[in-house]
């Protein structure tokens, strides 16, 4: 072992919510497909995405350590990306401003509000299996793209606040069912038709309300006549999940289905939206 990846082992740098990743770069891909042009300020923003997204990992070692779930092992290394992440983030911020871009600041407030949430959960060991946090958490996520639809015209236009409800929508459906599909791990057996569709109840309602307010909003003119496309894949993997359980699926298996349903919802997304 060299002496960077000890000074610096990635198993601090990085989320261990596989997830995680696939809902921080959807909403990032879409942004950057349907900003018009790639400036100065974009890269900036990226580079400061990325960072705040990196940030909760080592922050969450630093809480643990406090809170007295971990020994003071790893407060060195936590210490050392936080502050690194940390320095990448306000930096970025700062350079955004100078740049004229201010208008987008307010994006991290929310941000902030839901980085202290979390790190409040991890110190009272509640962080785990919270779906109203994992909600609200893509919800922020999903700032990003009209953030980089803004940036790369230069100027905060509200149209594009639909990038980002839709976005939730779609993010918010898929962690409801990822939340059922791990439920169903622990089921014994298949229940009787009742009891599979009162347990996805939840998910289908949200994916159910996501297919016909898009299409919805699509008929009307408010929005792309042909968005409702991408939104369609969730809808029929919520139906066959919830008639079929996830009994005695691996985590890994369910994440990378799912996973496959947000590439797809990544890419019908950007293709309807300019139809």
């Amino acid at each position: 072992m060299t002496a960077i990846s000890r000074g610096f082992p990635k198993h601090i740098a990085l989320p261990r919510e596989h997830g995680a990743w696939i809902l921080f770069l959807s909403p990032l891909i879409i942004g950057l497909a349907l900003a018009p042009d790639w400036t100065p300020g974009t890269s900036v923003l990226v580079l400061t995405a990325v960072a705040a997204f990196l940030i909760r990992e080592p922050a969450s070692v630093l809480v643990k350590i406090w809170a007295g779930r971990r020994t003071r092992a790893d407060l060195a290394p936590a210490l050392r990306y936080f502050v690194l992440y940390a320095l990448i983030v306000v930096l970025g911020l700062v350079a955004l401003v100078r740049m004229g871009y201010g208008f987008v600041l307010h994006l991290a407030v929310p941000g902030l509000l839901v980085f202290a949430w979390h790190m409040y959960l991890v110190y009272r060991r509640q962080e785990r299996r919270q779906l109203g946090a994992e909600v609200v958490g893509v919800g922020v996520l999903s700032l990003t793209a009209p953030a980089l639809v803004w940036i790369s015209h230069g100027r905060y236009e509200p149209y594009y606040w639909w990038l980002w409800l839709l976005i939730w929508l779609q993010e918010a459906a898929a962690v409801v069912f990822t939340f059922l599909r791990l439920e169903q791990r622990t089921w014994r057996a298949v229940p009787p038709l009742k009891e599979r569709l009162r347990a996805g109840a939840r998910a289908m309602a949200y994916a159910t309300f996501n297919l016909a307010f898009v299409a919805l909003m699509g008929a009307l003119g408010q929005l792309p006549a042909w968005l409702w496309v991408a939104y369609l894949p969730q809808w029929v993997e919520n139906l066959w999940g919830t008639l079929s359980p996830a009994i005695r699926w691996s985590a890994i298996r369910i994440g990378l289905r799912q996973m496959v349903i947000t590439i797809l919802f990544t890419g019908l997304f950007i293709l309807t939206w300019n139809r």
